[in-house]
């Protein structure tokens, strides 16, 4: 009976985790500040510009819900030599509860002159996730029940992406599959469901820098996610920058949180960015919003002789 047990109450958790990504469209982590590192939902934008960017975001979300999301990542990518490659690499550990997902991905970009105004670039990530269930962490009606007391419980499986992005001096568009493997998730000292799977996810996005001047920069995008069966999530912003140096912006994810941001870069090279989202969804009424900051170091790549 307590093997049963513990099985059942297993299922159940990653189920209700699972089930719960699904509904938000976000069994991959998601960013406010997505235009301050692009790179991380589609490595078609390594390589893309003159410089090596390491960026480290650490995401709160839900304050106020016990056990909501929290979310760290960390990531580099940059041009080779020759300027045709990029490359790059991202970590991320993302808690939920009990649970938490880890992820790391390498990444290589090709870079395809198809003019003198439009670029292409087509890239592959690929790398391990590991999904664990901490019973540590869980509050049992019986705490002498010894069906998850000391359980900790793992699974390790691949993963991969694909992106491109068509781009000009001002301007980019593309569109990136995370999760491209769709693997199913499968504990060894568990029952194996066809529910516990990494679904398949689309992200579309576009954007425009827009010069006010030779000091203003404004720079809206669109950001759209799809996951089955969840319905299409739109995303919606603009960052609003002056001398390159400090800045603001706005966005707006349906069904989920408006957002207000800032941040400033010093020298060109060190960023520090912030974000706030109010929650717009029902959770409202249980959470006084989310917190996200972001710190960024950018490295010239050395210029040919």
């Amino acid at each position: 009976m307590k093997l049963i047990h513990q099985h059942i109450t297993i299922i159940l958790i990653l189920i209700v985790t699972i089930g719960f990504y699904d509904i938000t469209a976000q069994q991959v982590p998601v960013y406010s500040q997505f235009f301050m590192n692009k790179y991380v939902n589609n490595p078609g934008f390594a390589g893309m510009n003159d410089h090596f960017s390491v960026s480290s975001n650490h995401r709160y979300q839900w304050i106020g819900i016990t056990d909501a999301p929290r979310t760290y990542t960390l990531s580099i990518n940059g041009p080779t030599k020759n300027d045709k490659n990029g490359l790059g690499a991202f970590l991320y550990t993302d808690h939920v509860g009990p649970t938490r997902r880890t992820g790391l991905q390498f990444s290589y970009s090709y870079h395809v002159h198809i003019n003198q105004k439009i670029n292409l670039s087509l890239a592959l990530s690929a790398g391990l996730l590991e999904w664990k269930i901490d019973g540590h962490k869980l509050n049992l009606s019986d705490q002498n029940d010894p069906a998850l007391i000391d359980n900790v419980m793992r699974t390790l499986i691949p993963d991969a992406k694909f992106g491109f992005v068509l781009y000009g001096d001002r301007w980019h568009f593309g569109a990136a599959a995370p999760n491209l493997l769709q693997n199913r998730l499968s504990f060894s000292n568990t029952q194996n469901t066809e529910a516990n799977k990494l679904e398949d996810h689309y992200f579309v996005h576009g954007g425009y820098d827009f010069y006010i001047g030779n000091d203003i920069i404004i720079d809206p995008y669109l950001l759209i996610r799809y996951v089955s069966p969840a319905p299409i999530q739109m995303e919606c912003g603009s960052k609003f920058s002056w001398k390159n140096s400090l800045w603001a912006g706005i966005s707006y994810r349906a069904g989920d949180a408006a957002s207000v941001l800032i941040g400033y870069t010093y020298k060109n090279n060190l960023s520090f960015g912030y974000a706030y989202d109010f929650t717009t969804s029902n959770l409202q009424n249980y959470s006084t919003g989310t917190h996200e900051i972001l710190f960024r170091v950018l490295f010239k790549k050395a210029k040919k002789e």
